[in-house]
């Protein structure tokens, strides 16, 4: 075939780089007393800047799990099948220990290595991290029984990918589940109507449906269920003690707009064998740990998710000319850049101070357990609602090219909104933070005392804090404002860590636009003197 011209201005293929590179990511890591994870946050960098783990999560995506609910001679299986490479996501998260391994090592900063190392793998492909992340969060809710910790926290923080349905505690390890969501309930899982009876040995029999069940491949699940005594939290494996399968049917896998290669499922206890975890009546209470440990993830995702983003609009922009130059030395283009780097910055320094907090509040740090309580829930509520604005804006930096699917962009951003829809959408984030103030007004001095640390530092942000004590002390239409008052402080959070510890020009263009009113309504909107150079370099890193 004749070639009819030379093509001189394609964008070269992303890959190469280590993505563990990342300045904010290791300024948090070594602040937090982690950077002995740096060498295996570096290797798993690596791997995800390769070929081959774009791959992987490509055709994961591609070619989406599929249920089987019978074999050929009509007996129930529940299986789901998955393509090859969602097994290696899943074997490579597990084996760096982005599941429950931190629960397991005493080391120092042990959950923040572990959410870097999450944070970093995440930006390969998202769905397989959500079976991930519950695995992560299922331990500190098991806790509240002891003999079940016992018995399952060492398989659950195993660094094994054991994929298969056989007996749980004779695998090499497992990955657990949680199932709370009904039809007529959402959110509001006190109204859920699955009953769960006691039975002579100790078990209980499940009966009824869940509208929303990820990772319905996991080895166990914990689920909320009505017992006599109110609303419990069980356990409930899939494959049973003696080696037969539990009556946990799966009925169909949901068609979701983005999270592709994850399974979600709709299941139907008919009996289904369970475990008591906690009392009877205290289920909120007792699966709210894992509800929070989650709710980390969604943020430490969001800016994943961010950071990928920035990086391939970056890369985008260096290596394409238009109207004589290259992208990246235009002006606007590099207010936009340096808009989605700035926004970027500060989902990572929100959501690694959160795991920061994480690993000092189970160390017993009471000023930290006040901080992680209401910084969660303002950080879920805000980080997540500002993904799929920054993904939109990623994806048009690369113009048309960026709205096919195989620049990666379209998946990116139809993943984005699910963060903050997982574990309570906006108004479920900002109410939780709402009643974190009401039933525990310290956790509102703590999160100022983390504020003031900066105090005298930045005129803009000495300004938004003073609104923002005003809002607070201001009882009208409390509820009605919510919204506000918890971007407010989600605002002012960030803006305090970027000028402690975050690098001068990334904090002073953050302030000016996020606290100082100098800004559009749009990315690229920054106001002059902003150094997008500084800025941008550290993208670049």
């Amino acid at each position: 075939m004749t070639a009819t011209h030379e093509v001189t201005n394609q964008v070269p293929d992303p890959y190469g780089h280590d993505v563990a590179a990342d300045p904010a990511l290791l300024a948090v890591l070594h602040r937090a007393g982690a950077g002995w994870a740096e060498p295996e946050l570096h290797e798993l960098g690596r791997l995800a800047g390769s070929e081959q783990a774009a791959e992987w999560g490509r055709l994961a995506n591609e070619n989406p799990p599929v249920l089987r609910t019978h074999d050929r001679y009509g007996h129930r299986i529940d299986e789901v099948e998955f393509h090859p490479y969602w097994h290696e996501l899943m074997r490579t998260a597990v084996g760096h220990g982005l599941h429950a391994a931190p629960w397991r090592d005493d080391r120092p900063g042990a959950h923040t290595a572990r959410a870097a190392k999450f944070y970093v793998w995440g930006q390969v492909e998202a769905g397989h991290t959500c079976p991930i992340s519950m695995t992560y969060a299922a331990v500190p809710a098991l806790r509240a029984t002891p003999s079940l910790a016992e018995r399952y926290e060492p398989l659950l923080a195993a660094r094994e990918y054991d994929f298969g349905l056989r007996e749980p505690l004779g695998k090499r390890g497992l990955i657990a589940g949680m199932s709370m969501t009904e039809k007529q309930g959402g959110s509001d899982v006190r109204a859920n109507t699955t009953r769960a009876l006691p039975q002579p040995d100790g078990t209980y029999r499940l009966t009824g449906h869940k509208w929303f069940t990820s990772a319905p491949m996991s080895d166990v699940f914990l689920t909320l269920a009505q017992a006599p005594g109110g609303l419990s939290c069980f356990l409930l494996p899939r494959v049973l003690p003696d080696g037969t399968r539990n009556r946990l049917h799966l009925q169909r896998l949901k068609d979701k707009l983005g999270n592709k290669s994850n399974a979600s499922s709709e299941i139907e206890y008919d009996e289904a064998v369970g475990w008591l975890v906690g009392e009877e009546g205290r289920g909120v209470r007792t699966i709210i740990e894992m509800v929070n440990m989650t709710r980390l993830d969604c943020t430490v995702g969001a800016a994943s998710a961010m950071r990928y983003g920035t990086f391939r609009a970056h890369h985008h922009a260096t290596h394409r000319r238009a109207f004589g130059a290259a992208l990246v030395d235009q002006p606007l283009m590099r207010n936009v850049l340096a808009d989605l780097a700035v926004e970027s910055e500060a989902a990572t320094t929100v959501a690694m101070r959160l795991a920061e907090a994480t690993d000092r509040a189970l160390a017993g740090d009471e000023h930290e357990v006040l901080v992680r309580r209401l910084g969660l829930a303002v950080a879920k509520y805000w980080v997540c609602k500002r993904g799929p604005g920054h993904a939109a804006e990623a994806m048009e930096c690369l113009g048309g090219n960026g709205y096919v699917e195989e620049s990666g962009m379209p998946r990116l951003y139809r993943e984005a909104p699910l963060v903050s829809i997982w574990e309570g959408s906006g108004n479920v984030a900002a109410l939780d933070a709402l009643r974190a103030m009401a039933r525990q007004p310290a956790t509102v001095e703590a999160l100022l005392t983390e504020v003031d640390a900066a105090a005298g530092a930045d005129r803009r942000l000495d300004a938004a804090v003073a609104d923002l004590r005003k809002q607070l002390g201001d009882p009208a239409e409390i509820e009605y404002r919510t919204r506000r008052l918890v971007e407010s402080l989600a605002l002012v959070l960030q803006g305090s860590l970027l000028v402690r510890h975050g690098d001068p020009a990334v904090a002073d263009a953050f302030c000016a636009s996020r606290l100082g009113g100098d800004r559009g309504g749009a990315y690229g909107t920054l106001p002059t003197g902003v150094d997008t150079e500084a800025i941008l370099a550290r993208v670049r890193a």
